[in-house]
């Protein structure tokens, strides 16, 4: 590697990085040597996570190889878990087990977020999370073993329990999820017919007063009614007080006998960055409008980890979406490409172009440019939205879609993910724990 070129790391692939690698190989790739430090070797898709846990895409959709599609930029695989702003170094721990250093002229922290936790008993031993590849596969196989056993119950009583499942959260993850999941359970049972005629039962918690608080309220009442239609329990207002082996206490003093429960109540900020004792807003780090960190202006910021100011907004900061990381992503690489002589730097701004939300088979709400769409119409122009924004897998996506719209879904569980290895308090949901001397202690050591 050339001495008199800049040295620009890149750490974390997700919506930001990405994006902010694959402009900055566009822009100053005669100048600048770029590394991507990421855990994994792709990009993942996450907005179509919900349909790779309902067997609607296969898991490899919604990945999208790093080095396939960023040829200009160098591949380092590892966890970020130090930054020296001082030296100008990063350290990291390799897949391997290994430990390496790298340096850099220029930085730019994408390392996103991870679920988020609250006090609540026992819902870290007992809940799952939803922001990686491994916990899509893992809520595939549970669900499916739990229809499964479900069908080979003894009980009534067994059989409604490992049936039942609780989504705690009602935000854009959770709301998908829920509708998903209950066109997987629905599609599952007509193949293994439950007992006594009882069928599968979906509840989505939130303590919000409506699903989709955050969205417009519309695109809340259209989403609302299509789960309530098909026999999801909306419960808002409600929360979980306990979690436990064999279900969840709700605050209203209801216990639900679940084996269960799918934690999507929101993100935090990697940990990473409340490390480098810079200041922090709710732990993302401050930004100014230019994605620079104060202080340090060799260093950027943007995605879930930074805390942008909002200009239309004064006094606030933009939300933590893909949609404001993807934006950010692109500002931060033409910023740094305006550091090392290219262009001009620039502001972050941003304007709402409107949100869709997938509820599974042709159902649907979206608010394109402020126009209202529900059914079928907006199934349509949500799957076009997602084709139009993928960098890569267009068509194996559509061709995933179309199969999945003639032929029924193939009920397996391959059992590759087990409980343990996707502990809802992590800072790598993008990476499945390595196995060590603990066995699985979650509902009876089933994978």
């Amino acid at each position: 590697m050339s001495r008199t070129r800049s040295r620009v790391l890149i750490v974390g692939a997700g919506f930001a990085g990405y994006r902010a690698a694959r402009m900055l190989t566009r822009v100053a790739r005669r100048s600048a040597d770029v590394t991507l430090l990421n855990p994994t070797d792709y990009f993942l898709y996450l907005p179509l996570l919900p349909q790779v846990a309902a067997g609607t895409l296969e898991p490899r959709r919604v990945t999208v190889s790093l080095s396939g599609t960023l040829p200009h930029a160098r591949l380092v695989l590892g966890e970020a878990d130090g930054v020296d702003l001082e030296a100008r170094t990063v350290s990291y721990r390799g897949p391997e087990g290994g430990r390496g250093v790298l340096e850099y002229d220029r930085l730019v922290l994408a390392v996103g977020s991870v679920n988020k936790l609250l006090p609540v008993p026992g819902v870290a031993e007992h809940a799952h999370g939803f922001r990686g590849l491994p916990e899509a596969l893992y809520l595939r196989d549970h669900v499916t073993r739990q229809i499964e056993l479900a069908a080979a119950a003894e009980t009534p009583q067994d059989c409604r329990a490992r049936c039942t499942f609780v989504v705690v959260g009602a935000g854009y993850t959770g709301t998908e999820v829920a509708a998903q999941g209950q066109l997987l359970t629905d599609a599952l049972v007509k193949k293994r017919p439950l007992r006594d005629g009882i069928r599968p039962r979906w509840m989505l918690l939130d303590v919000a007063p409506r699903v989709l608080p955050e969205l417009d309220e519309r695109l809340s009442r259209t989403s609302d009614k299509v789960l309530r239609g098909r026999g999801v329990e909306v419960r808002t207002g409600t929360s979980v007080k306990e979690a436990t082996d064999d279900g969840v206490l709700l605050d209203d003093g209801e216990f639900v006998d679940t084996r269960t429960v799918v934690w999507c109540v929101g993100v935090r900020p990697d940990p990473l960055v409340a490390g480098l004792g810079r200041p922090l807003e709710r732990g993302r780090l401050l930004v100014d409008p230019y994605l620079n960190v104060p202080s340090h202006p060799e260093v950027f910021a943007c995605g879930d980890a930074a805390a942008v100011p909002d200009l239309d907004k004064p006094g606030r900061y933009t939300a933590m979406t893909a949609q404001h990381a993807w934006r950010q992503g692109r500002v931060a690489g033409l910023n740094v490409a305006a550091s090392l002589g290219y262009g001009e730097r620039r502001s972050y701004r941003h304007r709402d172009l409107g949100f869709t939300v997938d509820l599974g088979g042709a159902q649907a709400a979206a608010n394109p440019l402020g126009i209202h769409l529900s059914g079928p119409l907006a199934g349509a122009v949500t799957r076009g939205y997602h084709l139009a924004a993928m960098p890569g897998n267009r068509i194996r996506v559509a061709a995933d879609w179309l199969l999945d719209a003639v032929l029924p879904r193939q009920a397996v569980q391959l059992g590759l993910v087990r409980s343990w290895s996707v502990p809802l308090d992590t800072a790598s949901p993008e990476l499945a724990r390595v196995p060590d001397s603990a066995p699985d202690q979650h509902h009876g050591g089933t994978p």
